[in-house]
């Protein structure tokens, strides 16, 4: 398989579920009317009591998450080398991201294969450490992560999914100042 990155895309050519900027971001102000100007006397405004409970949410709801979501937390991160997104250079893909959920709520896997942006990119292990702990950071303590490199798309990708699958790894890598400094770099912009 012959990798066709480094493409880069643009901003508005990749997939989010994000609204689109507005032309008039401060119109929308003069239609509300400022506090002052209401009753706090008055029966329509909500008191106190009725706003503290009617905002809690329910923990043993389980909010699902699909591969939109997935893509929207790692599309952003900054490629290592270059400063571009993961999105911008395709490394990920919406295609290649899927959400497993248990029926019964308890475990749920995220898995995502990411493409690096050459066959003999240097720096691979890190893009996939930096999916590893941005998808930990971000997600609930019940999902599963399985990152790994697309077949046939790095020349040692099975030796790196072999790498990014062993959790002693993974904790050993995250414990090494330097590439914790070169993940840093890459989650900061999201």
């Amino acid at each position: 398989m012959q990798n066709a990155n480094p493409t880069i895309l643009s901003l508005s050519d990749l997939p989010t579920r994000k609204p689109a900027p507005s032309t008039h971001p401060h119109s929308h102000l003069a239609s509300i009317p400022p506090n002052y100007s209401t009753d706090p006397f008055s029966p329509l405004t909500p008191s106190l009591s009725d706003l503290s409970d009617s905002d809690s949410e329910d923990d043993s709801i389980v909010e699902t998450i699909d591969p939109q979501e997935i893509y929207d937390l790692v599309a952003t991160m900054c490629d290592p080398e270059h400063p571009i997104t993961l999105g911008q250079l395709a490394v990920v893909n919406l295609e290649h991201i899927s959400v497993h959920e248990d029926p019964n709520g308890l475990t749920s896997t995220v898995s995502l294969e990411f493409t690096p942006t050459i066959t003999h990119c240097h720096l691979a292990t890190v893009i996939g450490l930096g999916l590893v702990v941005r998808l930990q950071q971000a997600l609930p303590p019940r999902f599963r992560i399985d990152v790994k490199c697309r077949e046939g798309t790095h020349t040692t990708d099975k030796q790196l999914n072999k790498q990014l699958a062993d959790k002693e790894r993974v904790m050993s890598a995250l414990e090494n100042d330097t590439l914790m400094g070169l993940v840093g770099k890459m989650i900061e912009t999201c």
